[in-house]
């Protein structure tokens, strides 16, 4: 028996064995690339973590232009056609794959309840994923799922490798991130599977995607990965020995269990109050951060700026690059401190209460490595 009999009899049992069960192969994919991206992933700024998810990005590229060739029929190879299908599947499980790890690594940089709505989308095609596999050869479909994949991934890739992060950098990341589909298109363009003007339409929705995405980073509902606040909070003094920086706070009360810092900052004549803050940033990028001091004035219903300023990162650490500001003279009432990048786009926002108290609030200790 030749090789290519003994392949068509493996292919024959498989089906056999795997017939009854094929409609659970979907799902089977699917929580085989989110097991394996809880499994394996570690860092948003880990080289291998990063090529990890472009080889996948590739295959997906390579395993969607397969499955559309053959199922418009432009792809004559019998062994490909034979494999047809499991494309869904094998499309399934990329996707599921880098959908999982996006929502690992925007989690981390997601503080704000806009951010919270498009994390939430994240989430929701990644379990979407695992009921349309039957549109997955849907070609808008699927252009438009890699288009979304694409630039989620080199929104933050780019970043990582140019080891800054600004708007400019942002812009760049999105129209790189149509390079991959504009190669696709071509593709169907020459074997025929799409015309001129159907062409033009599919690059049009990947482009219009592309700028709703960019006009959504812009009003702040797409968080600013790779940066992320690791932790922040108010505190009545802060001070650095050495690689450990010591912080003096109030304990929130027992039933805020999910704080350690009250959000109610009791302050006697004299006190300075302290925002500090961990933010992680990619190894050895380099950007610049700032606290926006706000108070809120209940005769304009609006929160009013009383000081910015600003510091700069430098990224590596686990736990984040750590820094603080203070201020003094302060009034009594509703505070927040916005940490905001440099280039405006918010990372998270420290809300506190100054009451005015007689007496000095018993305080914890805290020590940050």
């Amino acid at each position: 028996m030749g090789l290519t009999q003994r392949v068509q009899t493996l292919q024959q049992r498989l089906d056999a064995r795997l017939g009854r069960f094929r409609h659970l192969l979907p799902a089977a994919f699917f929580l085989g690339g989110v097991t394996w991206d809880a499994l394996t992933l570690r860092r948003i700024d880990a080289w291998l973590d990063n090529l990890i998810l472009l080889g996948y990005l590739l295959i997906l590229g390579i395993a969607l232009a397969l499955a559309v060739l053959v199922e418009h029929g432009k792809l004559a190879a019998p062994r490909l056609t034979r494999l047809r299908p499991y494309f869904p599947a094998v499309l399934q499980f990329f996707f599921g794959a880098l959908f999982s790890a996006y929502v690992v690594f925007y989690f981390q940089s997601t503080t704000l309840p806009a951010h919270w709505l498009f994390f939430a989308g994240l989430v929701a095609l990644l379990v979407a994923n695992e009921f349309i596999h039957r549109r997955l050869l849907n070609l808008y479909v699927l252009l438009l799922l890699y288009t979304l994949a694409s630039f989620t991934f080199f929104v933050f890739f780019v970043p990582v490798v140019l080891r800054r992060m600004n708007d400019l950098i942002f812009a760049l990341s999105g129209l790189l991130s149509l390079v991959p589909v504009g190669l696709l298109v071509h593709l169907f363009r020459r074997r025929g599977v799409v015309h001129g003007r159907q062409a033009a339409t599919l690059l049009g929705s990947a482009l219009a995607l592309v700028l709703v995405l960019n006009g959504l980073y812009v009003l702040n509902w797409i968080p600013p990965v790779p940066l992320a606040l690791r932790e922040g909070g108010v505190y009545h003094h802060v001070r650095r020995e050495g690689d450990v920086y010591i912080l003096h706070y109030e304990p929130a009360p027992w039933y805020r269990f999910w704080q350690r810092v009250s959000p109610r900052f009791h302050y006697t004549e004299g006190d300075t109050v302290f925002c500090f803050a961990a933010i992680f940033a990619p190894t050895q990028l380099r950007t610049g951060v700032q606290h926006v001091w706000q108070r809120y004035d209940p005769t304009r219903r609006a929160w009013i700026t009383q000081d910015a300023i600003a510091y700069a990162v430098v990224g590596g650490r686990d736990n984040g690059y750590r820094g603080y500001t203070f201020k003094r003279h302060v009034q009594p009432g509703r505070w927040r401190v916005e940490v905001r990048t440099e280039t405006g786009r918010l990372l998270g926002r420290i809300p506190f209460e100054l009451v005015p108290a007689e007496r000095p609030p018993l305080l914890h200790l805290r020590r940050y490595e």
